[in-house]
Order: C-alpha cells, then structure tokens, then sequence
C-alpha cells in the first residue's frame, strides 16, 4: 500500500502565500505523475497542477502564473508553492500519484487532503 501525507494549508489573506506539500510513503517502485487536485463547496474535484518524474509540469489556466509545482523524486515528495492567492482558490486540495509497484502494476492514490481557505 501507498500513503500520501499532505501538509500546508491553511487560512491565508487574500495576495498572500502558502506551500503545500505532501509525501508518498510504502510499497513504492517508482511514481509516474503527481499532482494537486482541489475541491471547493459543492463543486468537482479539479486538476491544479501535475509534474512528470521528469520534470514536465502542466497547469490548469486560472493558476498559471500564481502557483508553481515541483518534485524531489529523492524524497517521492510534491509541493505546490501557491503565491497570489484569491477568495476563489479557497477548496480542499488532494495530492495525486501514479505509483508503480514493484510488480510493474500502476495504481492511483490520493492524499487526505488539506483546506486552504483565502480571506478578503
């Protein structure tokens, strides 16, 4: 089994900044992509940002610019380094990996998640 330990969040004025991390721990060969979903009041889970294994990075558009992913594979450990927040980046937000087993079998896990709420 995989665990994935968010931290970093919390409450934050709206301009500020914050740092999410979070850590993969187990059964681990090797992990493909993670990321950063988030989830607000009554709305879908949605992507945020991903980094490949090789550094490749996607972005959704209303983050780009403000937030910044990156990854110490040493330590299977992601952050999202989020700058500029806004009230509307106020949800909870998921760590996602795609973690190999030493089987060469690929599964998904996901983090507990930590709220980030912005404040005007």
């Amino acid at each position: 089994q995989v665990q994935l330990v968010e931290s970093g969040g919390g409450l934050v004025q709206a301009g500020g900044s914050l740092r999410l991390s979070c850590a993969a721990s187990g059964s681990i060969f090797s992990i493909n992509v993670m990321g950063w979903y988030r989830q607000g009041p009554g709305n879908q889970r949605d992507l945020v940002a991903t980094i490949t294994s090789g550094g490749g990075t996607n972005y959704a558009d209303s983050v780009k610019g403000r937030f910044t992913i990156s990854r110490d594979n040493a330590k299977n450990t992601v952050y999202l380094q989020m700058n500029s927040l806004k009230l509307e980046d106020t949800a909870v937000y998921y760590c996602n990996a795609y973690v190999s087993s030493a089987h060469g079998l690929y599964h998904y896990y996901w983090g507990q998640g930590t709220q980030v709420t912005v404040s005007s």
